[in-house]
C-alpha cells in the first residue's frame, strides 16, 4: 500500500492499521490531528510576537517557544505527516554506523489516503509558517535583538526540516530537488518555444 524511497535499506512500512472507512475528499477526518499541526507552530509564533507585551522576561518566553518547537517538529514528523497526506521521513543509522534517510509515501490509490481539505491544512501550515521564521531573522538582525537570534534560527531550521523532508517524501527520496527544477524549467521553457514556432 505504500511506496517508499529509501536509501539501501528496508524498513518497514506503516499505514496497515489504519482505519479504512471512506469519507467524503471535503471532510476533515483527524480534526484532533488538524488542530496540532497548527496550534504549536502558530503558538510559538505568538508567543514570539507577544513576548515583549506580555513582560514575562526573555528566559520564561525564549524556553516556552523552544518547547513549542519541539513539540511541533515531533508532532509534524511522527504524527500530522501520517495521518493528513501520507507522507513519512526518518533518520536511521545501521549496525555499520551509516546514518540512511528513508522517505515513504502511501500509494494515491489507498483506502486510507487524507481528505482535500486535511492536505490543504497540512501544506499551508507547513509552508507559510517557514516563512514567518525567516521574517523574524532579518527583523532580529536589523533591530539589533541579537538575543533573539539562537531563538528564531532554532524555529527557521526545525519547520524547514519538516518542509525539506515532506517535499522529498512528495517528489521521491531519490529524487534530487535541484534536477526536479531544472526539469521542470526545461519543460516550460520547450512549451514556450512550441508555442511561438506555431504559425
Amino acid at each position: 500500500m505504500l511506496r517508499q524511497d529509501s536509501t539501501d535499506t528496508e524498513a518497514p512500512l506503516f499505514g496497515e492499521d489504519d482505519d479504512t472507512s471512506r469519507l467524503s475528499k471535503s471532510k476533515i477526518k483527524h480534526p484532533l490531528v488538524s488542530f496540532f499541526h497548527l496550534f504549536f507552530r502558530a503558538s510559538a509564533i505568538v508567543v514570539y510576537l507577544f513576548s515583549d507585551i506580555v513582560g514575562g522576561g526573555f528566559i520564561p518566553c525564549m524556553v516556552t517557544i523552544i518547547l513549542l518547537l519541539s513539540c511541533d517538529f515531533w508532532t509534524v514528523k511522527n504524527v500530522s505527516g501520517r495521518f493528513l497526506v501520507g507522507l513519512r521521513w526518518w533518520n536511521q543509522v545501521d549496525g555499520d554506523g551509516k546514518s540512511h534517510w528513508i522517505f515513504e509515501s502511501r500509494k494515491r490509490n489507498s483506502q486510507n489516503t487524507g481528505s482535500t481539505a486535511e492536505s490543504r491544512i497540512f501544506w499551508v501550515g507547513l509552508i507559510v509558517c517557514p516563512i514567518f521564521w525567516i521574517i523574524f531573522v532579518f527583523s532580529t538582525i536589523f533591530s539589533f535583538k541579537i538575543k533573539w537570534l539562537a531563538v528564531v534560527i532554532m524555529g527557521l531550521v526545525l519547520q524547514w526540516a519538516n518542509v525539506y523532508g515532506y517535499i522529498r517524501c512528495k517528489v521521491g527520496g531519490k529524487s534530487d530537488l535541484r534536477d526536479l527544477a531544472k526539469n521542470y524549467l526545461g519543460t516550460q521553457l520547450f512549451k514556450q518555444a512550441m508555442k511561438t514556432e506555431e504559425p
